[in-house]
């Protein structure tokens, strides 16, 4: 969730515990369903980066959208929002490279990734997308789930850089290289964003490979060091504040999930 002046905007809430049809499969780590819809105040702005079960999804949807003022989409996402009963007037979509006045102070745009789409059985009838929100004179990047390619340099030089990005660095595997990055390909991205600040996402959640659920952050931080990349990642309910300095606590080697 990003806050700034009363605004909230929320991407990608999943509060269910659970991506996955079946029940049985695809649960969240303990200690990780803290915050639930209730907790959340009026939401300004929902983002949602395509329609896979651990960004989309059905339970939170449901009980959220009432309190939601605008919700920005990849083109065809606003079809599983309007079934479930989500107000059209509220949906906006976006291709590649289109942009939304959502105030006179924020503007958002749509960007490419290296993904795919499609829940159950049905394979890329939406689109996905990673995002660049302007708020004021800040600069973020959403980046959703994306495999690493040229894509990151030639956002990073249309938009001159960024204050923070939001990257995922988690639920990677050798036999799909092309749509997930591991942590070093996150720190590369990084840094072709030119990205003072990073906040690596989609590692601590899920697991969805076969790693470990804390290996991502560990070698994360270690390419981070090496490539002098500032990286931010606060514990679950811990406020990072813009501009502040942020003591970083390893808090995944406290406990094993």
């Amino acid at each position: 969730m990003i806050h700034l002046d009363g605004f909230n905007i929320l991407v990608d809430p999943v509060f269910s515990g659970n991506i996955s049809p079946v029940k049985f499969f695809g649960k969240s780590f303990s200690g990780t369903d803290h915050y639930k819809v209730p907790d959340l105040p009026f939401i300004d702005l929902l983002i949602l980066t395509h329609d896979h079960y651990d960004h989309l999804d059905y339970d939170t949807i449901s009980k959220i959208h009432n309190k939601v003022g605008k919700i920005i989409t990849p083109l065809g996402v606003d079809e599983h929002l309007i079934y479930w009963g989500v107000d059209p007037v509220k949906i906006t979509t976006l291709d590649w490279w289109q942009s939304k006045s959502i105030t006179d102070d924020i503007e958002i745009t749509a960007a490419p990734a290296r993904h795919f789409s499609g829940r159950s059985f049905n394979r890329d009838k939406s689109l996905w997308a990673s995002f660049i929100l302007k708020i004021k004179d800040f600069k973020i990047f959403i980046g959703g789930d994306s495999g690493y390619d040229d894509q990151f340099k030639i956002i990073g030089e249309k938009y001159g850089g960024f204050d923070l990005a939001f990257l995922e660095c988690g639920q990677y595997g050798t036999d799909w290289p092309q749509i997930h990055m591991t942590p070093e390909e996150t720190i590369k991205a990084a840094k072709e964003l030119h990205t003072a600040i990073l906040i690596p996402v989609h590692w601590g959640k899920f697991a969805l490979a076969m790693h470990s659920w804390n290996e991502p952050v560990k070698r994360l931080f270690l390419e981070a060091h090496l490539k002098d990349q500032l990286v931010v990642s606060p514990l679950i309910g811990q406020p990072y504040i813009l501009g502040q300095e942020f003591e970083q606590d390893q808090w995944w080697n406290n406990d094993t999930m």
